[in-house]
């Protein structure tokens, strides 16, 4: 009898088991007899996102030392997409409204459009000003530190329209996050938003009071707050708005103040994100919030710029990697990059777009993901900005003209954001050259997404292979391409 019952567990086990592995082996990939659709954008040519090739995968012998080839294995999965997108501003919706109507529909189109433009599902917008602002400005009158005063008003002229609207494009949905570049003056050591800075403990309650009132405030707007980041760059002292937290004092004021302050207000499923700089100093400032245990239940994840190579390095990608191996349960999150210092003759800079491409391909392979630009929409002069830091955006708004003016960088942005959908599995993805470079997506209709970046100044033949199957593929010199099948 005994036997007989082991028996029978052994062919239930058994029969389960292979039950399991027929449903993995039926999720699998298989590239047989795709088309690859190649879109293409290239420096010195009219290719835009061109629809520039439509291939067939045929089979694959081993391939050779000599060949150069983009090697994608769809059945390694990592982590989970959640969008692209940018930031609007206050000098982004203040740009916008100056554009005649048809040139605001066609820049919603633009950016929020999947089918017309490049998808954007990913959106950050400043708590009250920012250096990107006319002027500083607060929704309290100074010294109000109960916030009885509290109002948005300042945002209905230009803000809050332009985001309604780009939430509507994108078809009623969008993850939204907020950030702060200072407290009110009243409220830090130095008495002013700029410069800066720190905030005084006296203030840490009322300062993480006034996160409520404004994400209560836009939610009353009918726009859903996804998430919020605790500061704007904690280690830089700006000559616009800024504020001054060490590792040690931003997990305090999380774990003592912001977090608790939330979740007491029914706002602890916003997603809270730390950090929000470089880089270059994310690994201690993850390492100081998230081993302690109280502030690491607060912590949805790490943003992070890529503005640390002002000292004169490169980018420092592999720090995204490596917070990520030591902290693999914690989502990273590109929250800002930007081309600086802005010059209209530099509009059509192939590098600037490139720099988008190398940093997006490197910061998805490491582990990101999300990935935000700054700015949206800027104007001929790379502004306004209050402080006078112009910068470029990926479309300029001429608001003499009225014309728009699309960089390389919208461009570059478009082959990740148009094709990459929502919940998209990144998978493996290797280039068997340096001078391409590559990442690779699997959406959840089955399609993969493979964007492979060419840094050389010459022509290219890559073979594409995927598991026992390959197709010949030619991309220009400084040429970014999306393959889609």
């Amino acid at each position: 009898m005994k036997a007989t019952i082991i028996l029978s567990m052994l062919l239930v086990t058994t029969l389960t088991f292979s039950q399991q592995k027929s449903k993995i082996q039926s999720k699998s990939y298989s590239a047989t007899g795709k088309t690859i659709v190649v879109y293409t954008s290239a420096d010195s040519t009219n290719l835009r996102l061109t629809n520039t090739d439509n291939l067939k995968f045929k089979d694959m012998k081993q391939p050779l030392e000599t060949q150069t080839c983009i090697f994608v294995n769809p059945n390694k999965t990592f982590q989970t997409f959640l969008g692209i997108g940018g930031a609007i501003t206050d000098a982004s919706a203040e740009v916008f409204a100056k554009l005649p109507k048809d040139k605001q529909q066609e820049f919603l189109e633009a950016y929020y459009s999947k089918d017309k433009g490049i998808g954007y599902t990913l959106m950050r917008t400043n708590i009250h000003s920012c250096d990107f602002s006319s002027d500083s400005y607060t929704y309290v009158e100074e010294g109000d530190k109960d916030l009885k005063t509290f109002n948005i008003d300042h945002d209905r002229k230009f803000k809050l329209p332009l985001i309604k609207e780009a939430i509507a494009m994108a078809g009623g949905k969008m993850t939204f996050y907020v950030s702060p570049w200072s407290p009110p003056a009243f409220m830090k050591d130095n008495n002013n938003m700029l410069r800066g800075g720190k905030l005084l403990p006296e203030f840490y309650q009322p300062w993480a009071n006034y996160y409520v009132k404004f994400i209560n405030a836009y939610q009353k707007e009918g726009i859903p707050v996804w998430g919020l980041t605790v500061q704007n760059e904690p280690m830089a002292t700006q000559k616009w708005e800024s504020c001054i937290y060490t590792a040690t004092e931003e997990r305090d004021f999380l774990k003592n103040y912001l977090g608790p302050t939330l979740a007491k207000a029914g706002l602890g499923d916003k997603k809270i994100t730390v950090w929000d700089h470089n880089r270059d100093l994310m690994s201690q400032r993850a390492s100081t919030i998230l081993d302690d245990a109280v502030a690491n239940k607060y912590v949805w994840g790490i943003g992070f710029h890529w503005y640390e190579n002002w000292s004169g390095g490169d980018m420092m990608f592999e720090n995204v990697g490596k917070v990520h191996e030591m902290y693999p349960n914690k989502d990273l999150l590109f929250t800002e990059g930007c081309v600086e210092k802005f010059d209209a003759a530099k509009y059509q800079l192939w590098k600037n777009g490139e720099r988008y491409g190398k940093s997006m391909i490197n910061d998805f392979n490491n582990g990101t993901v999300g990935w935000t630009d700054w700015n949206i929409l800027l104007d001929q002069n790379g502004g306004p900005n209050h402080v006078g830091n112009f910068c470029f955006a990926p479309i300029h708004g001429d608001t003499k003209t009225g014309e728009l003016i699309y960089t390389p960088s919208y461009y570059f942005i478009g082959h990740f954001s148009k094709f990459i959908g929502k919940e998209a599995k990144r998978i493996g993805s290797v280039s068997s050259r340096s001078n391409l470079i590559t990442t690779s997506f699997l959406n959840k209709d089955g399609k993969v997404i493979t964007v492979v970046m060419n840094q050389s100044n010459k022509k290219v033949t890559y073979n594409l292979c995927v598991d026992e199957n390959t197709t010949e593929v030619s991309i220009l010199p400084h040429a970014i391409q999306t393959l889609v099948y």
